[in-house]
């Protein structure tokens, strides 16, 4: 990601590159790497595995924040009646992703792609591009003008209808600096009545070391890791409508089945949030 300077005349975020950057581990590649999978470079696995040295328990919390984000999106579909996703912060294509696990509930949902990583535009488009009702946009979180103006979000994304907006273990790599909140402020004053916001973000408030080794591996990534407590977390949900059981610790947000016993902690907060008005 890149500090919001306006976007170019094609509405791509001014600070994207189509040009990959193999010098620095990005964040979306070591999450892949994460994940087990393929679409990463040697500099994202070498910064990954000392991220796993110093963080043992982050393959199975990358893995919980996913299980979450898809009992979130089943729950803005099936019980929002959303029809209409914008994903910032996408990450690399790893299935199911959210257009199929939104349409197994309601086939005509659209969903609108952004990530500031070209090879996740590139991956994204190879397998959507046949597919009108959805979108893969290359621009930055940390211009949400520039997301919300972009022309391939607007095909697919129409605002005067209830959007979900997703923030899933992205805003954590946006810095206070950066102004996160008049970030996500910005996003939510453009969506209507009957909107939600799903969000994820890292913290260290479960764990004594604060995580500082982990944290430091991203200093020398394309963007820095920013903990947030659980207060700071909520703050971002303005005066939106918290669904039950509100802002809690991924795993424990409507669970499909108990964890295991010897589950390690998971140092990621999630929730869901309705716009009332």
């Amino acid at each position: 990601m890149t500090s919001p300077r306006g976007g170019d005349a094609d509405g791509v975020a001014v600070g994207t590159s189509s040009t990959i950057d193999t010098s620095k581990p990005h964040p979306a590649r070591m999450y892949d790497y994460f994940l087990g999978g393929k679409d990463h470079y040697e500099v994202d696995q070498e910064a990954a595995e000392r991220f796993i040295q110093a963080a043992p328990e982050v393959r199975q919390a990358v893995r919980a924040n996913r299980r979450f984000m898809h009992r979130a999106v089943r729950h803005v579909v099936a019980e929002g009646g959303v029809r209409q996703i914008l994903d910032i912060g996408t990450g690399l294509p790893t299935e199911p992703n959210v257009h199929q696990i939104a349409r197994a509930i309601a086939p005509d949902t659209r969903v609108a792609y952004v990530d500031n990583d070209p090879i996740v535009s590139t991956h994204s488009r190879s397998l959507l591009d046949d597919d009108e009702h959805t979108s893969v946009v290359l621009a930055d979180l940390r211009d949400p003008r520039a997301v919300l103006g972009h022309p391939d979000v607007r095909r697919v994304i129409d605002f005067d209808e209830p959007v979900a907006l997703l923030l899933v273990a992205v805003l954590h790599f946006v810095t206070d600096e950066e102004d996160p909140d008049g970030v996500v402020a910005t996003l939510l004053e453009a969506l209507p009545t009957g909107s939600h916001l799903v969000l994820s973000h890292a913290t260290v408030d479960i764990h004594d070391d604060a995580r500082e080794d982990a944290v430091n591996v991203y200093r020398n990534a394309t963007a820095t890791m920013n903990p947030r407590s659980h207060a700071r977390v909520l703050s971002f949900f303005g005066d939106l409508t918290l669904t039950e059981p509100g802002l809690v610790l991924v795993p424990d947000w409507r669970p499909d089945e108990p964890e295991p016993h010897d589950a390690p902690p998971i140092g990621i907060y999630g929730g869901v949030g309705r716009k009332n008005g």
